[in-house]
């Protein structure tokens, strides 16, 4: 009797990530209230990749223009968190049976993508600078580049109380937070400048400041690319949720386990259970409510057979 878990699906479904506490609230106003944070940050962090941009190739200074590329990642990072969470509030329609959810994944590895391109551009523009150092306009560099400590570090602010419900979240706030680190390296270099007068300073500044987006691309390219492959979110703990399936009440073995992102902060997850003297429902909205709780799983379906070879045979590559 293959019974499959539709009311737990449906029901639980808008909780999919508020993992602390069973319920949906945080998930339900999350999009709502940053809205307004996403809108802020979007447009105060344009404003100062213009700033930088202009001031960099004025001020003549790689460092500041390396900045204004790393910003310009952060307003894309900012407008692809943003869509995610209003993508992930359509409802499913035609063929798109889970909604534009996994837009979130494509738009995170065009990120990445885009961010390899401009760190290269600029990492060039840093090592020509560095056999003939040329004279940078230091006052300049560290008004805009304080300018940027401020707007990343308010801008990761408005995100800081969100950051514990949604990994989308927290994306945004860290990649603002560091941000704020990288403005700060751009004026202490811009002010060793000035004091020292060694002009090598600024190419190297960029140098680190690329080096620095792509130790933070390489995890979020792997990162796209393992979700496009259907691979178990990152800190799934697959032992552990077999395990916890195999100790359910009258479940003798389990087979096709199947974990695998939907978007960017929610999880699906479907499995065969044998269970001999059959279930109930509410066996099943009982266990998808526990896989969410314990395991952040916000759409399980649980195919129930009351005997082991029922239609399904144990071949190798059925394992996980």
């Amino acid at each position: 009797m293959g019974s499959h878990d539709h009311h737990g699906h449906h029901h639980h479904d808008h909780a999919g990530h508020s993992h602390d506490h069973g319920h949906g609230h945080a998930h339900v106003h999350a999009p709502a209230s940053f809205g307004k944070a996403f809108a802020i940050g979007i447009t105060l962090n344009t404003a100062l990749v213009v700033a930088e941009a202009i001031y960099g190739y004025i001020g003549n200074s790689t460092a500041l223009l390396a900045d204004a590329g790393h910003n310009l990642s952060d307003v894309l990072g900012l407008v692809v968190a943003w869509g995610a969470s209003i993508a992930a509030r359509r409802a499913p329609s035609g063929r798109f049976t889970y909604g534009f959810r996994a837009s979130t994944i494509l738009a995170a590895l065009a990120n990445a993508v885009f961010l390899l391109v401009a760190t290269g551009a600029i990492g060039w523009e840093a090592i020509l600078r560095m056999r003939e150092p040329e004279l940078v306009a230091g006052v300049t560099v560290m008004v805009v580049a304080g300018i940027g400590i401020l707007i990343n570090g308010f801008t990761a602010m408005l995100f800081a109380r969100g950051r514990k419900d949604d990994i989308n979240i927290e994306g945004a706030y860290l990649h603002m937070a560091a941000d704020a680190a990288v403005s700060l390296g751009v004026v202490v270099s811009a002010a060793l400048i000035i004091w020292t007068g060694w002009l090598w300073l600024d190419p190297v500044t960029s140098l680190v400041i690329c080096i620095t987006i792509l130790w933070s691309t390489t995890s979020l390219l792997r990162g796209s690319i393992d979700m496009s492959m259907a691979a178990a979110p990152k800190g799934t703990d697959l032992a552990a949720i077999r395990a916890f399936l195999l100790a359910r009440p009258g479940v003798s073995a389990i087979h096709d386990l199947h974990v695998w992102p939907i978007s960017t902060t929610e999880t699906a997850l479907t499995c065969h259970l044998v269970m001999p003297a059959g279930t109930a429902d509410a066996f099943l909205m009982e266990t998808a409510q526990l896989l969410k709780t314990s395991f952040r799983i916000g759409h399980s379906t649980i195919q129930v057979e009351t005997h082991p070879d029922n239609g399904c045979a144990l071949a190798p590559d059925d394992v996980v």
